[in-house]
C-alpha cells in the first residue's frame, strides 16, 4: 500500500496569529481555536521550557507546573538537546523569561 504523502502546512492560522493585536485578542483567539485541555497542555509545556532555560531542576518544575517527568523530559529534549528549530528558546529569551547564557549566544 502506498505511503501517504505529508500534507503541506496550512499557513492561514499562522498568518492570523501574527495579525493579533493584543493579549486579550490573543487569549480569545486561542480560546476559540483550542479546547481548554489543549490550551493547558501548551501553556504547561511553555512554562516547563521557561523553567528549564532558567536552570531549574525537575522537582522544582514538577512542583511549579504539575507536569509529569515525561513531559519535562520531552520538552527538555526538544528545546535543549535537539533544539528543533530554536524558535521557543529564542522567544523565551526575547521576552525576558530567561537569561541567555553567554556560551549559547551565536
Amino acid at each position: 500500500m502506498p505511503r501517504k504523502t505529508k500534507k503541506e502546512r496550512s499557513m492561514g492560522m499562522y498568518e492570523a496569529i501574527l495579525a493579533l493585536k493584543d493579549m486579550d485578542e490573543c487569549c480569545r483567539f486561542f480560546d476559540d481555536l483550542c479546547t481548554p485541555t489543549e490550551l493547558r497542555s501548551m501553556e504547561q509545556r511553555f512554562d516547563v521550557a521557561v523553567y528549564l532555560l532558567q536552570d531549574k531542576v525537575y522537582a522544582d518544575i514538577l512542583g511549579a507546573t504539575g507536569a509529569s517527568s515525561a513531559t519535562i523530559s520531552r520538552v527538555r529534549r526538544n528545546i535543549l538537546e535537539y533544539e528543533q528549530n530554536g524558535a521557543m528558546k529564542e522567544v523565551i529569551y526575547r521576552i525576558g523569561k530567561a537569561e541567555e547564557k553567554p556560551d549559547s549566544i551565536g
